[in-house]
């Protein structure tokens, strides 16, 4: 009997690429594929603003295929969700029985999920789901994860935190009230390094702006400048 066909929800962010390792590491199912939404507008992954370039690069990185789903912007709810419900039906075409997500402890995240899965045939997987998340946060430091911050709220959080790596020294420096795996927001990521990748993807900051009152790091492939200077 094959084992269950899986599609990850795909951030570009630290989540999703531990839910991956830790996926693997059950060998339950098979991970075939990487879920992604795009701000076509600006051509990078929805919240996180990864340009669609790196976003390649890591499934090139990773070996698996991406399922971009293109998102206009602003977005509306209702044209989300039908974008999402086509994803469902051509998973059901596609032998693929479940999606699985990096939620780590929102419940009303997770009730979402679940709710728009009823019916379809498809079901939510957690692998991170009340994961401490300070352990957690360590857990993906030491595993030899590599990430950079790309996007802050600064209503939660200094934005001289964006652009900054994702390792000890950036959690030791964290307030208290913010968690470490930025699970409300406080932050996301674009993970270039780790045990999911056959190889890591150099990166360098560029444009740090503010925008839709968040703070972004626009961050490149490193061999972009490299081609480029002088």
């Amino acid at each position: 009997m094959s084992r269950p066909q899986v599609l990850l929800s795909w951030s570009t962010g630290k989540d999703s690429a531990w839910a991956l390792k830790i996926l693997r590491e059950r060998g339950d199912c098979d991970v075939v594929g990487l879920l992604t939404t795009l701000n076509t507008t600006h051509g990078r992954v929805a919240m996180h603003a990864v340009r669609e370039t790196l976003l390649d690069l890591q499934a090139e990185a990773i070996g698996l295929p991406i399922w971009k789903v293109p998102l206009p912007w602003p977005c509306p709810n209702g044209i989300y969700e039908q974008l999402m419900a086509a994803v469902m039906a051509r998973c059901l075409t596609e032998g693929i029985t479940a999606i699985a997500y990096g939620d780590l402890f929102l419940e009303d995240i997770r009730a979402y999920r679940e709710s728009k899965h009823t019916g379809t045939g498809i079901d939510p997987v957690f692998p991170l789901w009340q994961l401490p998340t300070r352990d957690l946060a360590k857990d993906m430091i030491r595993g030899g994860l590599k990430a950079t911050l790309t996007c802050v709220d600064p209503q939660q959080l200094d934005g001289a935190f964006v652009g900054r790596d994702f390792n000890e020294g950036l959690l030791a420096e964290l307030p208290g009230s913010a968690d470490p795996c930025g699970e409300n927001g406080e932050f996301h990521t674009f993970t270039w390094a780790g045990p999911i990748f056959r190889k890591p993807i150099p990166v360098s900051k560029g444009e740090v702006v503010t925008r839709d009152g968040f703070v972004f790091a626009d961050l490149t492939p490193a061999t972009f400048h490299a081609e480029t200077t002088p």
